[in-house]
């Protein structure tokens, strides 16, 4: 069982907004500053065959079951970080400050190793939204389920000693145990029926299972986030933030933000596929009272596009640069069209070769400062 305390760091503010200089409550108030992962050093994760199963799409299990420790192909790698460049050069160019965590060099080509268990490598640093959540003026290192994950946080220590020296709070969710009680031993593969592979032996989350809406923040249950790392969160956070449990139709649940994600105050953009007309009903009476809900526009990403890592509606992970700029993959028209009729303001990025490792523009990035008040938008009663 797990028995460590949360690590807290550093000073505090009294709110983002009146530092003026960092913070952020949600996904939508104008993105000052952002930091943006790296695919050097990506190396393809070492897990067990029930993770890969849980989480991995299926025509991808055996390059994962073949290829664990290896490095990602270079021309995978090289293909995506041209557009990751592509991506920081638009962010600066309509103002945004862009920090980059360190090389990670090889550090995830070693292995991992702790009591009960051993890794053949690590994974990557080019999601920082995985890793680390940020809540008005805090960050949060995510206690994450995946063992090839442990050591994903260390490239980003100089710039998190930086943030913590400009006045953020740096804290450490209890470090997880990962040994086999915290994984269902008797999961099997179900297409459609949602049966965690994690278990509650321990907290455990992926920062990405989170949405930021205020004062209020949405999560979903998944195979890398348990109730027990939800409960911790709230309970850390206090009754400053409310965190609200959300459930979706998606038997391999991993990540919120392909499934659920807000635009603006009021408008929230869902999976077709995964969100009901019952569940956004549901919603719109209660929590999201006033509310309007549009589904994502059918992904376009051609099937020769290797996504070894995720399904194509990685399309529906876009970026807001304020209430009315949105980052879009380039040539992904239908989503592009749907911002407009949206009122929204597409901004096109290539980023296809991105999505090749897993994320596309909201995971690639985690924003330590919008400009913004906290606020209460949901119906609470």
């Amino acid at each position: 069982m797990y028995t460590s305390p949360g690590l807290t760091l550093g000073g505090s503010l009294s709110s983002a907004s009146s530092a003026g200089t960092l913070g952020s409550y949600n996904e939508w108030d104008p993105l000052r500053e952002a930091i943006v992962g790296r695919v050097e050093g990506a190396t393809v994760p070492d897990e067990s065959f029930q993770m890969i199963q849980a989480t991995l799409p299926k025509g991808y299990w055996q390059f994962f079951r073949d290829r664990a420790g290896s490095p990602f192909p270079q021309d995978v790698l090289d293909a995506a970080k041209k557009d990751l460049d592509a991506f920081v050069h638009i962010l600066e160019s309509e103002g945004v400050k862009v920090r980059r965590p360190k090389d990670p060099g090889d550090l995830f080509h070693k292995p991992i190793e702790k009591e009960g268990w051993k890794t053949k490598g690590g994974f990557y640093a080019a999601m920082p939204r995985d890793a680390l959540l940020v809540v008005g003026d805090e960050i949060i290192a995510a206690p994450m389920a995946w063992r090839s994950r442990y050591r994903e946080h260390e490239p980003y220590q100089e710039l998190l000693g930086a943030y913590q020296q400009r006045g953020f709070r740096y804290t450490v969710a209890p470090r997880p145990e990962l040994t086999d009680r915290s994984y269902n031993k008797n999961w099997r593969y179900k297409e459609d029926q949602f049966e965690s592979v994690i278990t509650e032996e321990e907290p455990l989350f992926d920062a990405a299972d989170f949405i930021r809406l205020g004062a209020d923040i949405v999560v979903q249950q998944s195979h890398v986030t348990n109730r027990m790392g939800i409960d911790w969160l709230q309970t850390h956070l206090g009754s400053r933030y409310r965190i609200h449990v959300l459930q979706f139709d998606d038997s391999h649940p991993m990540h919120i933000d392909a499934t659920f994600m807000p635009l603006k105050p009021g408008l929230v953009l869902v999976n077709p596929e995964r969100v009901s007309e019952t569940v956004v009903q549901n919603l719109i009476n209660g929590l999201f009272l006033g509310w309007d809900f549009v589904f994502a526009p059918k992904p376009i990403i051609p099937d020769t596009q290797p996504l070894y890592m995720t399904s194509k509606w990685l399309n529906m992970n876009v970026l807001m640069l304020d209430q009315n700029r949105v980052i879009v993959e380039a040539e992904d028209e239908p989503m592009v069209q749907s911002m407009k009729y949206l009122g929204l303001q597409p901004i096109r990025c290539p980023f296809r070769n991105f999505y090749s490792l897993g994320g596309a523009f909201h995971c690639a990035t985690l924003d330590v400062h919008r400009e913004g008040v906290l606020e209460s938008l949901l119906n609470r009663e």
